[in-house]
């Protein structure tokens, strides 16, 4: 599993893991740290696109990092519009890429 999970912050102070945890992301299986948010868990494994726009089809990713624009949803756990970026990941979670922002 790649990790590129910072471990020691300049402000924030060293980051405490939770349990290592198991869950899905488009079929495939990964892992990640309970408690950490979802978009933490797949950036450390790599995985730079959470959804595509509507209209042209490009790709949205990790962002502001604190719930307030629509850049890091995905579908979890058949949830629509779930900001990836606040919502901490928990053991089995199945995690889709998102194609727009749906009503």
């Amino acid at each position: 599993m790649e990790d590129n999970r910072i471990v020691h912050h300049p402000i924030l102070g060293t980051y405490e893991k939770g349990n290592l945890v198991t869950f899905t992301y488009d079929g495939k299986e990964m892992k990640g740290y309970e408690g950490e948010p979802i978009a933490a868990a797949l950036l450390a494994a790599g995985v730079r696109i959470h959804r595509y726009t509507l209209r042209q089809d490009k790709p949205r990713g990790f962002f502001c990092a604190i719930g307030r624009c629509t850049d890091c949803v995905m579908v979890v756990d058949g949830k629509i519009n779930t900001r990836t970026c606040i919502t901490p990941l928990r053991e089995g979670m199945v995690v889709q890429t998102q194609h727009g922002i749906k009503a």
